[in-house]
């Protein structure tokens, strides 16, 4: 009987992983929450969040909120910082009960309120179905995955797989979310492309399990290609005709996806290639500028303030706050909270700093199409023709640039660039999503089917 015994041990000792990695299997994705209201971001000096609108028919509204109201507490936690604020925001499910305690703004003092949430509305198309399924990044998270396609398809399909940007905001276009140009190039590649389109909520956004405030620029990039390998194994998807359409951070992105999972071609939109450093850099150059500073105040203050806070925060890998720390004159340079930027951990930049977007364009073999939309105030125009030199210098053989008249970086027409920054609406036209499935089918040597 000695035999069995080393068996035992091993089963022993491996069993609790096989029984953990199973509960992550069987594990179901629960709907995120229906907020059915809009809040400002609290903050250390303005605590609670503000009400700025109340559905009449949400739980919310129901429960007597309404705009101007202010919730001072929240399950009992005082609100005070908007990046916890973020995170207890973006963590709500449907059937969660909130305990809120607000201040009405009608000065009859504190009122506590308490509602159970519903979900969110899916994706419905009269002609297009929608699959809401899941898939596991490689420490067993739970991410959401949306996949379209045309109703009654027997065949298989090429497919689209789309990579948006750095941001926690969602890539789901569901009943009631407020239209944009970003959600209107996503809706007509749902509904218009006659492919399968897929679209993925990053690590803590949508329903995707995590917190999109602390987790990393690694683990965005094994979700992605996590779910680019699990499109390609759907047997109704041609896996030989995967194209890959990137936005912004996800457009510099693209190559290295294509690369590595063997899709079909890339679209890049709104892209860059230099270092996470440069592309700040060239950014507080612009909002200088936009805000009226001078050639010289503008050198003075990039020399000053910007290069040393951005070495400090990229280079040296800190904190804003160890930063300002250390150098007290940079806190008048610095909009970004303590140890965040653009709602993320200054940890994700610190990988992003360091992860070589150029050598994805040096190793692309695949066919490309560049949109650079000539209003876009937040990339570099210059970036575009760096990478059109890349590929050229290494004899790639199907690429173009196009620039598009008047685009910003968020899929609307200005007049200038400044126009987009001080955030005019601008104006939509449909051929910019049109154009993103021409270069689709164009690169698989196929035609677009008619809008």
């Amino acid at each position: 009987m000695k035999p069995i015994l080393p068996f035992l041990s091993i089963l022993t000792s491996i069993l609790p992983s096989i029984l953990f990695y199973h509960s992550l299997c069987a594990q179901n994705i629960v709907r995120r929450a229906d907020l059915g209201a809009r809040f400002g971001e609290p903050g250390p000096n303005t605590p609670g969040a503000v009400v700025r609108e109340v559905a009449k028919n949400s739980p919310w509204g129901k429960a007597g909120l309404s705009a101007g109201d202010v919730i001072v507490q929240w399950n009992g936690e005082v609100l005070d910082d908007p990046d916890r604020w973020s995170d207890i925001v973006y963590a709500l499910r449907q059937g969660d009960e909130v305990q809120a305690l607000v201040r009405k703004h009608n000065g009859s003092g504190l009122q506590p309120i308490k509602v159970k949430l519903e979900g969110l509305p899916m994706e419905k198309y009269d002609k297009t179905e929608v699959s809401y399924e899941t898939v596991y990044t490689d420490k067993g998270l739970a991410i959401r995955v949306i996949i379209t396609y045309p109703k009654g398809n027997v065949d298989k399909l090429p497919a689209m797989f789309v990579v948006g940007g750095l941001s926690c905001s969602s890539i789901e276009v569901y009943p009631g979310r407020r239209e944009s140009g970003w959600t209107k190039v996503l809706t007509d590649l749902a509904t218009k492309s006659n492919m399968v389109v897929m679209r993925m909520e990053k690590p803590g956004v949508g329903d995707s399990y995590g917190n999109c405030g602390e987790s990393n620029f690694h683990d965005d990039i094994n979700a992605f290609e996590n779910s680019i390998k699990y499109l390609k194994s759907k047997s109704y998807v041609d896996s030989s005709k995967v194209i890959i359409y990137g936005s912004s951070m996800g457009s510099a992105l693209a190559p290295y996806l294509a690369n590595k999972m063997e899709a079909a071609g890339i679209i890049s939109d709104g892209t860059f290639v230099k270092t996470w450093f440069e592309h700040m850099l060239e950014i507080e150059r612009r909002i200088l500028a936009f805000n009226g500073n001078t050639p010289t105040q503008i050198t003075d203050k990039i020399n000053q303030g910007y290069i040393p806070l951005y070495y400090g925060m990229l280079i040296e890998k800190k904190t804003y706050a160890q930063v300002i720390s250390e150098k007290p004159w940079l806190k008048a340079y610095n909009y970004h909270s303590p140890a965040h930027m653009y709602g993320r951990p200054v940890s994700y930049y610190h990988q992003v700093q360091d992860f070589n977007f150029a050598r994805g364009w040096e190793e692309l073999k695949v066919p490309v199409r560049i949109i650079r939309g000539t209003n876009d105030w937040i990339m570099s125009d210059k970036d575009n023709d760096i990478i059109i030199d890349i590929l050229e210098s290494n004899n790639h053989k199907d690429h173009r640039l196009f620039r598009y008249p008047g685009l910003d970086h968020w899929n609307m027409v200005h007049k200038t660039p400044a126009d987009s920054f001080h955030g005019n609406p601008g104006k939509w036209e449909d051929k910019i999503s049109q154009i993103v499935i021409d270069f689709a089918w164009e690169m698989l040597g196929q035609k677009s089917p008619k809008p």
